[in-house]
């Protein structure tokens, strides 16, 4: 079986060790499958505790309102409606599509995976993807066990590399 690359043991423990100062999360869940949805989150907020970021959970109904609800609160935290509102360092989005006998598990599994893409390239803010996309519930359930697949903890330590990686590219230039 083919298998993924991995990085050397070292390497991901600095990566993951790099300091997260002052880091906001916005983590936003899909509660169509509770069960799966609660595991998600159960392994996001396991990895983003364990980099003490700081994070606030909004719940929506499926898949497909998960990168509306991202740009809603995005926007709200930038413009400050919300009163003490803090921008958001990147994002989180949790949640799962079962294939079914009709073809609106292609429209939500693409249309959610493309906006959250947009989201991420255009408006410049981190995201970890963690809408999971299979076939059974099985499956799904598999893939968030914190024991086995943990993707809400994999969706929260990829949007927390990649600010690390924004902050590390912002950071004070050494002269050449």
């Amino acid at each position: 079986m083919v298998e993924p690359r991995r990085r050397g043991e070292a390497q991901d423990a600095s990566l993951e060790r790099a300091p997260l100062k002052g880091v906001r999360i916005l983590i936003v869940e899909s509660g169509y499958y509770q069960d799966i949805a609660d595991t998600l989150l159960a392994g996001a907020r396991r990895a983003l505790d364990a980099a003490h970021a700081a994070y606030d959970v909004v719940t929506v109904p499926g898949a497909l309102e998960i990168p509306q609800a991202i740009v809603i609160a995005l926007d709200a935290a930038k413009s400050g409606v919300k009163s003490g509102a803090k921008a958001y360092h990147g994002v989180v989005a949790l949640g799962c599509v079962i294939r079914g006998e009709t073809s609106h598990y292609d429209i939500v599994a693409g249309e959610s995976a493309r906006a959250l893409m947009e989201i991420g390239t255009l408006r410049k803010v981190p995201v970890g993807n963690g809408i999971l996309t299979v076939d059974t519930a099985a499956q799904a359930k598999v893939r968030a066990a914190l024991d086995q697949g943990d993707k809400g903890g994999t969706a929260a330590k990829a949007a927390l590399a990649l600010v690390r990686l924004k902050r590390g590219l912002a950071g004070p230039r050494k002269p050449r």
